[in-house]
């Protein structure tokens, strides 16, 4: 039984208690249909920085400001009354320090809503976790493929594997133990995502690492098949409404061409005669 099914609305709190539990549940959204769509099955609604890509077409997550991340979430706001949001801090919203990163979690707490606040990175950035989370602002962490850092890492490749394995080891537990209370793994091998959630005290979240995680993440665009300029290898796509839209709006143009959209049926007659 889920968390959402069984204390209704989750808090971080709960969230972290569903650690070895029934397996969590969780979606991006970026607007307000999809986020009712999302939210009778889902533990965590994110508004992902993924924003910046599948909805605006920029070219990676990089381009992500802190408006988009306020206007989405706002938006997702609008349409959840069971899951548990949180929003993504944006790249160079919190890397300067820990003051920076208060200063933008908390606005996007006050102007969205959002229960909870996730920001990308392990050891380097524990004593941030730490300062929000003393602060009243609860922290998903992010470890293995970072995609704020894909400059830096040569692109979106695999993390930990061989000797690197050890670097997300201590990502990890440095940010469990800083305060967060889930932790996101992306694209580490299955052993190594399975080890750190038997090794830290937190749920572990992943996408593209283990079934063993305490829960799974996927982009709601990517596995709808909305979004279709890439395909990573762990992504599962449980529909391909791109290509059932692009037939719907094929279908459309040609019956505008042929004059037969509208038909009578869609259109208004003249107003009764008054006797």
């Amino acid at each position: 039984m889920s968390v959402t099914a069984t204390t209704g609305r989750p808090t971080p709190l709960d969230i972290r208690g569903q650690k070895g539990g029934a397996p969590l549940v969780c979606l991006t959204a970026y607007t307000t249909p999809v986020a009712g769509l999302v939210d009778p099955h889902c533990d965590i609604v994110l508004v992902g920085d993924s924003l910046a890509m599948v909805v605006h077409g920029l070219p990676s997550t990089l381009q992500a400001t802190m408006e988009m991340m306020v206007l989405h979430g706002q938006a997702v706001a609008r349409g959840l009354s069971k899951a548990m949001m949180v929003v993504d801090l944006p790249f160079g919203a919190y890397e300067e320090g820990p003051e920076q990163a208060f200063r933008n979690a908390a606005r996007l707490m006050r102007e969205t809503g959002a229960a909870a606040v996730k920001l990308e990175g392990g050891t380097h950035m524990a004593e941030t976790v730490a300062f929000l989370v003393a602060r009243g602002v609860p922290v998903m962490g992010h470890v293995g493929l970072t995609p704020q850092a894909v400059n830096t890492l040569g692109g979106y490749k695999v993390q930990g594997r061989g000797p690197d394995a050890e670097r997300i080891r201590e990502d990890a537990a440095a940010v469990a133990e800083a305060g967060a209370f889930a932790v996101v793994l992306e694209k580490v091998p299955d052993a190594l995502a399975r080890e750190i959630t038997a090794a830290i005290s937190v749920p572990t979240i992943g996408i593209g690492a283990s079934p063993d995680c305490d829960g799974q993440i996927l982009v709601v665009d990517d596995m709808l098949g909305l979004f279709t300029e890439f395909r990573p290898k762990f992504v599962k796509r449980y529909a391909d409404l791109g290509a059932e839209a692009d037939r719907a709006i094929a279908a459309y143009a040609a019956e505008v061409r042929a004059r037969t959209f509208p038909a009578p049926e869609h259109v208004f007659g003249e107003e009764p005669a008054q006797s």
